[in-house]
């Protein structure tokens, strides 16, 4: 018992790199998000016209940011921080990001506990993100 709560423990606690694949992201992110944001993440899908604000460039989070939130993205994709323009939560397909069982943390800063799906396209967003 002692083991298992040990290891449960550093599960919780270790740093961003847990179990983050920004190439399931990346999956994910065309099956969800590239409808509205575009394969290239640059806000031009093809059903960015009938959204009342159009989607941003997602490749310019860092830039607008000074640096990625990580977190803040996180909440935004998994509806905790809604934007009106989604017309609703976000992802409107939330069923496939329900699941909230991953810790993910920011370097010297806060945790969330998310779905594993969310780590993996926050992780996938980072990636992205020009110079």
């Amino acid at each position: 018992m002692r083991v298992l709560l040990g290891m449960v423990t550093a599960l919780a606690v270790a740093g961003p790199g847990l179990a983050e694949d920004a190439t399931r992201g990346g999956v994910l992110y065309a099956q969800h998000c590239a409808v509205c944001h575009g394969s290239g993440l640059s806000g031009d899908g093809p059903m960015a016209g009938v959204l009342v604000v159009p989607p941003p460039d997602l490749t310019r989070i860092s830039e607008r940011y000074q640096g990625f939130p990580r977190i803040r993205i996180a909440r935004i994709i998994d509806g905790r921080d809604p934007l009106l323009s989604h017309g609703g939560d976000m992802p409107i397909y939330g069923y496939v990001f329900g699941a909230m069982s991953q810790v993910m943390r920011m370097e010297g800063g806060p945790t969330l506990l998310t779905a594993p799906e969310v780590v993996d396209l926050v992780a996938y967003l980072e990636t992205r993100q020009r110079p």
